[in-house]
């Protein structure tokens, strides 16, 4: 198993697994995900944002990060942090504790950039989603509904948004 960055020949598999995990959310009447612009992914792996972790030479789970969430976190995106957006596995990798993973590579990265805090946010209130995130060690800081929407994938516009957050000791 190995960690790394995306890369511009990855991105049909990227837009696959969104696909997967976008019909499993609709499956549950969750809130879903809209259909990401290939200008957004492609961005995101140039700028070495987008991740992987591969498992048999296959990607096994995606994420992408960011150390700045002003549009979401608001004030709080002045504490020096990192921002975790769609976290998704792929269905052949599904219970075999990937996220784990994620978190342990996340926590070390902020410890490498010396930052504060490890910080995630779900839209719409789904309660296996926070026991899942909270069992992984995030502390619950409440849901609200943002205020200002522009700039944001759709999906932010479809309800309350959950938010997640790690102190990194």
């Amino acid at each position: 198993m190995k960690i790394e960055n995306s890369l511009q020949p990855d991105i049909p598999k990227i837009f696959e697994l969104y696909r997967i995990a976008t019909d499993y959310m609709k499956s549950k009447n969750q809130v879903h995900w809209p259909e990401f612009s290939e200008e957004l992914i492609s961005a995101e792996v140039e700028e070495k944002r987008q991740w992987k972790l591969v498992i048999d030479n296959s990607i096994a789970c995606i994420w992408a990060t960011t150390l700045n969430d002003e549009l979401i976190w608001g004030e709080k995106n002045n504490d020096p942090s990192l921002y975790l957006h769609r976290i998704t596995t792929n269905p052949i990798f599904r219970g075999q504790g990937l996220l784990k993973h994620v978190i342990d590579w996340s926590i070390n990265h902020c410890k490498e950039q010396n930052l504060q805090f490890l910080r995630l946010d779900t839209v719409g209130l789904n309660k296996g989603l926070i026991k899942h995130y909270e069992k992984h060690g995030f502390k619950f800081l409440g849901m609200k509904d943002l205020e200002n929407t522009d700039g944001l994938p759709d999906h932010y516009k479809a309800g309350g948004v959950c938010f997640f957050e790690m102190e990194i000791v």
